[in-house]
């Protein structure tokens, strides 16, 4: 209890404790989300894991439109080769966002816009060749309502004309390439009255033999028409984009 004469330190005390309680950052970064437990389980089982600050995980402070949301994802710092990472939104009605396996000669870094609900810490699940976990976190406010409102596409008469039409670039860099994509397609979460969900679910780029460079899985949580950007680590000339959507619809173009 304070005495009269040590009000002012413990008010200062309290006021440090107050602000650690609600730091977004020290939210993201810890397991103190209330969704912490039941969102590690569901993605990453109770396998081996630990926090590492060497994932980059960047999100706006604050999201203008919570219907897209940029989010960037940069493991490189772990300086190891990766098997997959898993990225998803603690407080979303849809938590996961997507998974990204990238192959030899691509770096593990991807960026993609995504929809929120509500304030959220945003966690990115990197498992090493070892098979450990390794998690990076961030946390963006929102005002909300991202993943419950009907795309813009769906207020155009003739959005079906533009569905799947791709728009890429590759571009090159000191070493390797940046690809560049944005596709068109509404997204649907499937929360939306008489909108089921219909949304683009897997996206591989290929080489002319076949091998798949990067294999992503994604769900409704990402934004409409999405702009998707990856790096390779080499030239990567010659290679297709190929996705599906959950209506069995694909669509192709050469990068």
């Amino acid at each position: 209890m304070c005495k009269r004469k040590s009000w002012a330190a413990c008010w200062s005390r309290a006021g440090l404790v107050v602000a650690l309680a609600i730091s977004p950052l020290v939210a993201a970064q810890t397991e103190d989300s209330v969704m912490w437990d039941y969102t590690r389980k569901m993605f990453i089982g109770d396998a081996t894991y630990s926090f590492d600050e060497r994932i980059r995980v960047e999100l706006p402070s604050f999201a203008e439109d919570s219907m897209q949301v940029p989010l960037g994802v940069d493991a490189s710092g772990l300086n190891e080769p990766i098997q997959q990472m898993i990225a998803w939104a603690d407080y979303n009605p849809i938590q996961h966002i997507f998974t990204y396996r990238p192959q030899a000669g691509v770096l593990p870094q991807v960026s993609l816009p995504f929809k929120v609900q509500q304030s959220t810490p945003v966690r990115v699940a990197v498992q090493l060749t070892s098979g450990e976990w390794r998690v990076g976190s961030g946390y963006v406010d929102a005002a909300g309502g991202g993943c419950t409102l009907p795309s813009e596409s769906r207020m155009q008469d003739d959005w079906v004309s533009s569905l799947g039409q791709i728009s890429a670039g590759r571009f090159s860099r000191a070493s390797g390439d940046r690809f560049k994509l944005q596709v068109m397609h509404p997204m649907d979460s499937g929360l939306v009255a008489n909108i089921p969900s219909f949304y683009l679910e897997e996206l591989q780029v290929r080489r002319p033999s076949g091998e798949v460079l990067i294999q992503m899985q994604l769900s409704p949580a990402v934004s409409e028409n999405p702009v998707i950007t990856f790096d390779t680590a080499t030239g990567a000339a010659d290679v297709t984009l190929w996705l599906r959507d959950n209506d069995g619809n694909e669509f192709e173009r050469a990068l």
